[in-house]
């Protein structure tokens, strides 16, 4: 089959993988429960052209509720959710065209940057994968992609925000498009740290021209974040302090942020699932949890930094490395399914392991499956479901460990996935691989390598 047929079936397979997430997540619940994320963004900037302070919850709710937006009686959760703004500043800058469009044109508007920003990045990884594991790759990408109904049923930021930071990457270990991925991974550092923080750090130990790349983005966020602060501080002088307010309260107890087994939303689809969900179920206590995920995932990111400084570049080892920044990002912090759609980034290592064969080719596929999976909506619906009438307690530790496998799966399940990506990555040999065929890439990647090319002497020599 002709490499052109081939892209072909490919892309078909995504855009309809894609395409189910797209209208089932679009239609489903309440409209007043729909797209609660993009209107706490939308209705947040168009307070602020309005020149008031969108971190104050009365004068956002005003300018809600002005605009047609449901009392809190009706819909509390969705309505909380809108008013009680945690975004950061620079969420303005780039949400505020659109605010000032009609609700209709916009979130049309949202939903259709979201969804091809998503198959864009889901096809690059395809494009890197399909070198070594066609078939593998668009099954993992497709399995990603078919279970995307939360994040267009909530129109989170995360679904642009992730499909940008993928898009940098390709750019970056490609050595195309460059300076578009240094805008890319900008504007998802400046939206949503939390989510390509790592991604970027690592190309910062890597040096060379990643080195360069990353501090580009970081001079390009720079000037973004003060932006948004002085126009912030402009309007809302006491800003800070009503942004501290609302995550302390969305945080707290019971909040719809709040990892433990307390959580308002701690059954359902949107629940978070970072370490600290799982550790909370032990000792649900933030001075606990935070410390204790902090120093586990500290920990995994400390040997993973030192292989990185102590080690030559290559391509293959950056995607290894790569995986496990992608699934450490979910466990360190505050995190749901829409965040997970990160785990693209694990699809070029799974499909170079597979390439390899043997036992680690399995662990591999099975380990991505698992983590893909876990945080899937359609198997999280389905698992909740069929765990909704079994007893929950806290109460001794053969329950604690009873209820975690029950509401907590996910931080254990991505906490293997992250080991496994790590060890491989810090224990992997380039010599070997270069005689097992993996420093070899397809007939395309040879192409592409002719007009960019790139071998391990941009890295650093061995430490």
């Amino acid at each position: 089959m002709s490499m052109k047929r081939t892209n072909q079936i490919a892309l078909a397979w995504i855009l309809l993988a894609g395409g189910i997430s797209i209208f089932w997540g679009s239609s489903l619940g309440k409209p007043e429960n729909r797209w609660v994320d993009f209107k706490a963004v939308y209705y947040g900037a168009r307070c602020l052209l309005e020149h008031h302070n969108p971190y104050n919850v009365s004068e956002l709710d005003d300018v809600y509720r002005a605009e047609g937006g449901e009392s809190p009686s009706e819909t509390f959760t969705a309505h909380q959710t809108v008013t009680l703004f945690v975004n950061l500043p620079t969420t303005f800058i780039f949400i505020a065209p659109l605010a000032m469009l009609p609700w209709g044109a916009a979130h049309v508007l949202w939903i259709i940057i979201t969804a091809v920003s998503l198959i864009f990045a889901a096809f690059l990884m395809w494009n890197i994968g399909a070198d070594y594991a066609p078939v593998i790759s668009v099954g993992l990408i497709c399995l990603i992609l078919a279970n995307s109904e939360v994040l267009f049923l909530t129109g989170n930021t995360a679904g642009i925000i992730v499909s940008l930071c993928v898009v940098a990457v390709w750019c970056f270990l490609n050595k195309r498009f460059e300076l578009a991925g240094v805008l890319c991974l900008s504007v998802s550092l400046a939206i949503k740290p939390h989510d390509a923080g790592l991604v970027w750090l690592y190309f910062l130990l890597a040096g060379g021209v990643y080195r360069k790349r990353a501090l580009q983005t970081l001079l390009i966020t720079g000037i973004l974040g003060l932006s948004a602060f002085l126009w912030v501080s402009h309007v809302a002088p006491y800003w800070m302090h009503d942004w501290n307010s609302n995550l302390s309260v969305i945080s707290a107890r019971g909040g719809l942020n709040e990892p433990g087994p307390a959580s308002l939303i701690g059954r359902s689809p949107g629940m978070v699932f970072d370490l600290q969900a799982a550790i909370a179920v032990f000792w649900n206590d933030p001075r606990i949890y935070n410390p204790a995920s902090y120093l586990i995932c500290g920990a995994l990111l400390l040997v993973g930094a030192v292989r990185t400084l102590r080690s030559r570049f290559s391509q293959q080892r950056a995607w290894l490395a790569l995986a496990a920044v992608s699934i450490l990002t979910m466990l360190i912090t505050y995190h749901r399914s829409y965040d997970a759609k990160l785990l693209l980034l694990t699809v070029p290592a799974c499909a170079m392991l597979w390439a390899r064969g043997g036992p680690v080719a399995w662990l591999a596929l099975l380990m991505t499956t698992a983590g893909i999976v876990s945080t899937a909506d359609i198997p999280t619906v389905i698992f909740l479901n069929l765990t909704k009438e079994l007893p929950i307690s806290t109460a001794g530790l053969s329950a604690q460990i009873r209820t975690l496998l029950l509401m907590e799966p996910t931080p254990l399940i991505l906490l293997a996935m992250g080991i496994f990506y790590l060890l491989v990555y810090v224990r992997r040999d380039p010599a070997r691989d270069a005689q097992q065929g993996l420093e070899k890439p397809g007939k395309r990647r040879l192409r592409s390598l002719r007009h960019n090319p790139m071998d391990s002497s941009e890295g650093r020599s061995e430490g």
